[in-house]
């Protein structure tokens, strides 16, 4: 049997097992979910660093966008509220956009 030990979408599981394969999985509550979704960002960009094509690219940046929206879920946050908040910050400090890379200051 193959060995992930990686959290995966939710359909994932009755995929696998709707197409012949035999599956062993559990669910993540709590600390050990968040764990594992914080895991998920790095997996997830780092497949964007190493994506072959911008189609590909394009595809992990929205899986980033889907676990950072599940780490929001799980601390309580909708992602209207997100959206709030990301909008509230860009108009006081912007966004990321320039490139503005800060080197020091006294």
């Amino acid at each position: 049997m193959k060995q992930y030990n990686k959290l995966v979408r939710d359909r994932i599981p009755a995929l696998l097992t709707g197409s012949g394969h035999k599956t062993v999985s559990k669910t993540l509550v709590g600390r050990e979910l968040l764990a594992a979704l914080r895991a998920k960002v790095d997996e997830e960009l780092a497949e964007f660093d190493t994506a072959p094509d911008d189609a590909a690219a394009a595809g992990e940046l929205a899986d980033v966008i889907e676990v950072i929206i599940a780490i929001a879920r799980q601390r309580g946050y909708d992602e209207d509220e997100m959206n709030r908040l990301r909008a509230v910050k860009t108009v006081e400090h912007g966004a990321f956009g320039l490139g503005y890379f800060l080197i020091a200051t006294d």
